[in-house]
């Protein structure tokens, strides 16, 4: 039975708001300031002072502009920082535009196996309709960045440095997404008209030559070998010759990426700790680095950073950011805006229930550079952003241990770190990984 708002009703809402002197107060704050600035708590500030018992120096943060590449930036900024200490080398950045070009070219294709693949299939099915919703865009995850550089490399950024396209991607997004449907449709075609396989990949492969044009015209064609020149900070000059991208990761880098692995923090009911999952057509790299996440206990996840910062060595996470943040101060707090006290309301939900209704999802990938302990336990975070040096302390947030427990969901971790067993839970090649839909919330892409 259904029940509309009748006249008497809003009389009494009325009647109920003129009564009450705290409701006129808080009216005249926000109608002047916003919900915000009226119940933004200023206590924030002396908590969240810069100041921590570990902190790895990592220099000069990044800028990754107009453009949603925050996984990639994270994910290189990890990279480039011990590279800068082991070959002095201050400020060194690599190139994030490179990734961006291997990265939107490998969705190209992604989009269309899935797209032929599911060709028989109704166009109005929640899979398809999820398939063409946005068949490639800005964000990712860790895992599909390791996928691009194991097969590509890397390079320096001033070997191939940004464009306006990659600092300002709509347009190039726009104009992909606008290319792929188009052919995403002719491919459903040609697979239920009976055209073969081989048939198929050839039309196929016309149309990566597309994107390829679009991309190199965008963003720059991608060096295959470069010589890589620089003075360190001894003001020593260094000369490495024709090397491949590949080349040049193995040398100045030199991580091993398989030991690097995605936890995650999803306290809902389908998803029991300590058992790994994936999720469906998440990726970007066909045949690849598949995305697999070990779901665990926020302290344990805390843990497993702490000693990661510890050996030290920062972490890539991933969470929500535009949740209770003051991205010019650079303050991540559940205590930044009071809210439940202006409105008189309780806004209050769970990790599990704010994930299930999608009030919250990861959105934005930084780093972990420090920590405050307390008796051994964390207080506040030391994060590098990649928003320029405007926000926060010249580019750096700290971020409170109670906004760590509510809105970060993924941070990546190596397997060194990991207990004898939870390492055997997450290597175990007998067990397949848990497959959650396309929509599942751990299946959201850090781009902002």
């Amino acid at each position: 039975m259904t029940k509309e708002i009748t006249s008497a009703i809003i009389d009494n809402f009325e009647k109920d708001f003129a009564s009450r002197k705290d409701s006129q107060i808080a009216a005249r704050a926000v109608q002047q300031n916003g919900i915000f600035k009226a119940s933004q708590n200023l206590q924030t500030k002396v908590n969240l002072d810069p100041t921590f018992s570990i902190e790895i120096e990592t220099g000069k943060v990044a800028n990754q502009k107009a453009s949603g590449r925050c996984w990639m930036f994270s994910a290189l900024n990890t990279m480039r920082h011990p590279l800068q200490k082991n070959f002095k080398i201050k400020d060194f950045e690599l190139s994030q535009n490179y990734t961006n070009f291997w990265d939107k070219f490998e969705k190209a294709n992604w989009f269309f196996e899935n797209v032929i693949s599911t060709a028989n299939d109704d166009l109005g099915d929640r899979k398809v309709s999820f398939l063409f919703g946005t068949p490639q865009q800005d964000g990712g995850q860790w895992d599909m960045l390791c996928g691009i550089i194991e097969k590509y490399g890397i390079v320096p950024k001033y070997i191939y440095p940004e464009t306006f396209s990659a600092t300002a991607s709509s347009a190039l997004n726009d104009t992909l997404n606008t290319l792929l449907r188009k052919h995403g449709l002719e491919l459903r075609k040609l697979v239920q008209n009976g055209t073969s396989s081989q048939d198929v990949q050839t039309r196929k492969d016309e149309m990566l030559k597309e994107v390829y044009r679009v991309l190199a015209i965008s963003l720059g064609v991608p060096p295959k070998t470069f010589d890589f020149e620089y003075k360190d900070d001894d003001n020593q000059y260094h000369r490495d010759a024709n090397l491949t991208p590949k080349e040049f990761f193995k040398k100045y880098v030199g991580w091993d990426l398989s030991q690097y692995i995605s936890t995650i923090n999803a306290p809902t009911a389908d998803k029991p700790f300590h058992k790994v999952f994936s999720v469906e057509y998440l990726g970007n790299v066909v045949d690849g680095r598949q995305v697999r996440h070990l779901n665990l206990p926020i302290d344990e996840m805390k843990d497993l950073i702490i000693k990661q910062l510890k050996s030290g060595e920062v972490v890539w996470f991933g969470s929500n950011v535009v949740k209770n943040s003051e991205r010019q101060e650079g303050l991540l707090d559940t205590e930044l805006y009071k809210r439940n006290e202006l409105f008189d309301i309780d806004l209050n939900l769970s990790k599990a229930d704010a994930l299930n209704s999608g009030e919250s999802l990861m959105d934005h990938a930084m780093v972990i550079t420090g920590v405050d302990l307390v008796d051994g336990k964390p207080t506040k975070w030391k994060i590098e952003n990649s928003w320029g040096e405007k926000p926060g302390f010249k580019g750096y947030f700290v971020m409170s241990d109670a906004w760590f427990d509510s809105f970060v969901y993924q941070a990546v971790v190596n397997k060194k770190h990991l207990s004898a067993e939870l390492k055997e839970i997450f290597e175990d090649g007998s067990k397949a990984p848990i497959q959650l839909l396309p929509w599942d919330p751990m299946g959201a892409l850090a781009k902002f």
